[in-house]
């Protein structure tokens, strides 16, 4: 069997591999909730409880992603509003989980190249995270939004990252990234913009894709 075939519409859009993504993105959040709990509950105890929206970044990036998913198996084909809603939503889950996919990795690996000792949950993290951001370019020729719901896709990642670096809420960092942080600070807002390039680009490469056929 050629190895293309796996990458194809016909392998990535049958309803078995779109029902194993959905619950692997599902799980995968509920974990991610999970692990962010302490941080969820020392924001609500200390902070404004509308910050608590901006805590949990990459479960949210695969929630986005686990509705996007459900929207192809279950397209909205009449209500304007759910089409609307679907696009802004795909939208999101490229960003998202482009960005956080990547960031996760980066942070990762920046700790343990200043010391910090890697367990086999991160090696865990490393493999999920990285998924996150080849699933989110590998289907944006499948999903139905456009360049304005990536905007705001963007626009709605530079505001997560303005209120994670103003009201330090952002994702817990190796302790040895803690002098860095206004490094962490700069790269973090850098990704998202890249993220929304690779969005663009995957976005553009689609439509190119679909106009020669």
């Amino acid at each position: 069997m050629n190895v293309a075939f796996f990458w194809s519409k016909h392998f990535l859009t049958n309803r078995i591999i779109l029902w194993c993504l959905f619950w692997f993105n599902l799980l995968g959040t509920i974990y991610g909730y999970i692990w962010y709990g302490p941080q969820l509950r020392y924001t609500y105890e200390n902070s404004p409880v509308w910050q608590l929206v901006f805590v949990p970044d990459s479960p949210t990036a695969s929630l986005f992603f686990t509705i996007a998913v459900l929207f192809l198996l279950y397209p909205p084909v009449r209500s304007k509003f759910m089409i609307g809603l679907r696009k802004i939503v795909e939208g999101l889950a490229v960003i998202t989980s482009v960005k956080y996919g990547i960031w996760a990795v980066a942070i990762i690996f920046a700790g343990a190249a200043q010391g910090n000792m890697l367990v086999w949950q991160d090696w865990m993290l490393v493999a999920s995270h990285t998924a996150m951001a080849v699933e989110a370019l590998l289907f944006v020729r499948f999903f139905s939004f456009g360049t304005g719901a990536l905007v705001i896709g963007l626009l709605w990642t530079l505001l997560n990252d303005t209120v994670d670096y103003t009201f330090h809420v952002f994702p817990t960092l190796p302790g040895v990234l803690m002098d860095d942080l206004a490094a962490v600070r700069n790269f973090t807002f850098g990704l998202t913009i890249f993220s929304f390039v690779c969005g663009y680009a995957a976005l553009r490469a689609a439509r190119a894709i679909r106009q020669r056929k």
